[in-house]
C-alpha cells in the first residue's frame, strides 16, 4: 500500500534513540540523500557553452538529474548518444568532477536523520548508479564516506539498478541479506522501488527529489511516498 504521510513533529525533538528504527536504511544518492543538482546542471550549462549551443533552464535540468549524465546531455543535446558521443560524455564527467561538491548539500533535515540513525545504531548507507570516482569523492568531500556503513556504486558490480542485485550486494555487506524486509530503501525514481522491491526490502519514494515531468512517483509501486525530509524522518522513525 502507498502512505502519504502528514503528521509532523516539532524541528529538534528527533528521539535519540529508539526500537522502532529499521534494521538498517539504505539510500539513492542524488535527488534522495544529496542536493546534487546544483553542481550538475552547472557542469551541464559549462558543456553546452562550449558546444556553442543553448543551455538548459536550470527548473527544467533539475527534473532529470537523477537520470545523471546521459539523461542530462539528453536533455541538452537531442541526439546525445554515450557510444556514439563518447568524447561528449567524457567532457562533461570531467567538468563535474571539478566541482563535484561546490553548492551540493544534503537535502533539509537529513544531517538530522542521519545523526538519529548513528546514535540508535541503525546502519545507513548508499546505492546509487553514480560512478564510484565520482560518488565516493563527493562523500568523502561532505564528510560523510567513512559514516557510510556500505556505499554501493553504479559500476562496483556488474548489475545497476532496476537490478536488485546492488540493494542484495549492500544487504549482504552489512548482515542483514537473510531478512531483507526489515530495511528499507528510499528513492526519487522508479527504478530505485523496483530494485528495492526485487531485493525485497521495504520501499520508499520521494517526492521532494527529482522526479521526471510526467512521472507519478504514486505509481511505481513503493511501501510508502512522502513528500517531505519530515516525512521521512518520522515514517522512518515509526519503524515502518
Amino acid at each position: 500500500s502507498i502512505s502519504l504521510l502528514t503528521s509532523g513533529t516539532a524541528p529538534g525533538h528527533e528521539p535519540q534513540t529508539s526500537a522502532a528504527w529499521p534494521a538498517a536504511v539504505l539510500f539513492d544518492l542524488d535527488g534522495t540523500l544529496l542536493d546534487t543538482a546544483p553542481d550538475m546542471i552547472f557542469a551541464l550549462n559549462a558543456i553546452c557553452r562550449e558546444e556553442g549551443s543553448a543551455t538548459v533552464a536550470y527548473d527544467r535540468a533539475r527534473g532529470f538529474v537523477s537520470n545523471g549524465a546521459v539523461g542530462l546531455l539528453r536533455l541538452a543535446f537531442p541526439d546525445f548518444d554515450p557510444e556514439r558521443n563518447a568524447g561528449l560524455h567524457r567532457r562533461y564527467l570531467d567538468r563535474y568532477a571539478e566541482r563535484l561538491a561546490v553548492d551540493t548539500r544534503l537535502f533539509p533535515l537529513l544531517d538530522t536523520l542521519l545523526a538519529s540513525l548513528e546514535s540508535a545504531g541503525v546502519p545507513w548507507g548508499v546505492v546509487t548508479n553514480k560512478p564510484r570516482h565520482l560518488t565516493e569523492p563527493l562523500l568523502e568531500a561532505l564528510g560523510l564516506h567513512e559514516r557510510s556503513a556500505c556505499t554501493v556504486s553504479g559500476d562496483t558490480l556488474p548489475e545497476r539498478k532496476p537490478h536488485p542485485r546492488p540493494i542484495q550486494f549492500a544487504l549482504e555487506r552489512l548482515g542483514l541479506a537473510a531478512e531483507p524486509g526489515r530495511s528499507v530503501y528510499v528513492g526519487d525514481a522508479r527504478r530505485d522501488i523496483e530494485s528495492g522491491r526485487a531485493a525485497g526490502t521495504r520501499t520508499i519514494a520521494v517526492r521532494y527529489g527529482y522526479v521526471e515531468p510526467g512521472q507519478d512517483p504514486a505509481t511505481w509501486g513503493a511501501d510508502y511516498l512522502v513528500d517531505t525530509t519530515r516525512e521521512l524522518i518520522n515514517l522512518l522513525r515509526e519503524g515502518r
